[in-house]
């Protein structure tokens, strides 16, 4: 039976090149696909495979090569502007980024700040195009050229624009500043890019929630965001049944007794001051234990002291089955957003090992609020 080809990463050509070198240099096939051979330095997104046999080995040696840390395969960072009051929503133009736009310009006039719709397109230099999971890229045919993707990719975004005018009118949507910006590239290269140039006060992303059985796990844009960004992430599946802050009444914060937990728990309540909510702390684990208990006990003593009006409950919640377990926690405790940390990790530890947030966003219907883990 022939060995099948698995997708390991979807990257610029130059990150594909740099990994295919270093997977090839350990005897294992690498191949590039959906690129233009005729003009490979463009900078668009290719699929990078292997054989399913080299997976394991590859994984391995991804994890432990000095050569693909964040800074050797991220390319050159974008100069970084003062932080700004901006709401950057990513756009694609479907049902859920609508939902995102909706929630988006509630929270900005909550926190009297203006939005940024951001819509990243793809170049047409594909013999097929790059399923991405969440559908940020344009379906290209042969006959296609740059010209009419660019009037098209304006005439979906005027469109978007008119729906918003159109909702802000109605009154559905507040009337808060807004502006649209077009970038061409990778969607969470860009997304991410643009959130650290312009220093955006939280990421807003619009998902398909649990029952969509057609995303790619590893080339999903909001997972990537999700886990990369150094602005908090907040990611809303379409079938939220609220569209704004002010209906959150309790947010549950997973924690792992990790320092950097704490200080993203203070960044959480800080940024969301004008809103009113309790918090639930949640541990995830193998047993009941005793001490673990006792430690979520602390936690809440100390924000208890830091927040005396802030009312906090403490939980551990198995992680045999941790998906359904959190999805029956959530239900019975009526929870309206989960919250959680992420931390820098390895490129590819992120695809392989998916960190919590990545399962959540393919398995649950409950936002979720990403806040990097700054170490001390």
């Amino acid at each position: 039976m022939e060995d099948k080809l698995v997708t390991l990463a979807i990257l610029t050509y130059t990150k594909a090149q740099i990994l295919k070198n270093v997977l090839e240099n350990e005897g294992i096939e690498t191949y590039i696909h959906n690129v233009n051979q005729i003009q490979p330095v463009v900078s668009s997104g290719v699929r990078l495979r292997i054989k399913e046999s080299d997976l394991p080995r590859a994984l391995k040696i991804t994890e432990s090569s000095a050569w693909l840390s964040e800074e050797v395969v991220g390319g050159k960072s974008p100069k970084v502007e003062k932080e700004s009051n901006k709401v950057l929503i990513p756009v694609d133009f479907s049902n859920y980024s609508m939902k995102a736009c909706e929630f988006g310009f509630n929270f900005a006039q909550n926190m009297g700040a203006e939005v940024v719709l951001l819509h990243v397109y793809f170049t047409p230099i594909y013999t097929t195009s790059l399923p991405y999971g969440d559908v940020f890229n344009y379906q290209l045919t042969d006959d296609e050229n740059v010209k009419n993707i660019l009037q098209k990719v304006h005439a979906d975004l005027n469109t978007l624009s008119d729906k918003v005018k159109a909702k802000v009118a109605s009154g559905e949507f507040p009337n808060v500043k807004y502006s649209c910006v077009l970038r061409e590239g990778i969607p969470e290269e860009e997304i991410l890019r643009y959130s650290k140039e312009y220093r955006s006060r939280i990421v807003i992303m619009g998902t398909r929630g649990k029952n969509q059985k057609d995303i790619d796990l590893i080339g999903s844009v909001t997972a990537e965001v999700i886990e990369r960004s150094r602005v908090p992430v907040l990611a809303i599946p379409e079938n939220t049944p609220f569209k704004e802050f002010n209906a959150v009444k309790r947010i549950a914060f997973i924690t792992n007794f990790d320092q950097r937990d704490l200080i993203a728990f203070d960044s959480l309540i800080n940024s969301l001051k004008p809103f009113c909510f309790s918090v639930s702390l949640i541990h995830l684990a193998d047993v009941r234990d005793t001490w673990n208990e006792i430690k979520l006990g602390g936690i809440k003593e100390y924000f208890q002291k830091q927040y005396p009006q802030l009312e906090i409950h403490y939980d551990v919640v198995k992680n045999d089955d941790f998906l359904n377990s959190l999805d029956e926690y959530i239900k019975t405790n009526h929870i309206d957003i989960i919250t959680l940390t992420s931390y820098k990790r390895n490129i590819f530890s992120r695809l392989f090992n998916p960190g919590i947030a990545r399962k959540m966003i393919f398995h649950s219907d409950t936002p979720l609020l990403v806040i990097y883990g700054r170490p001390n």
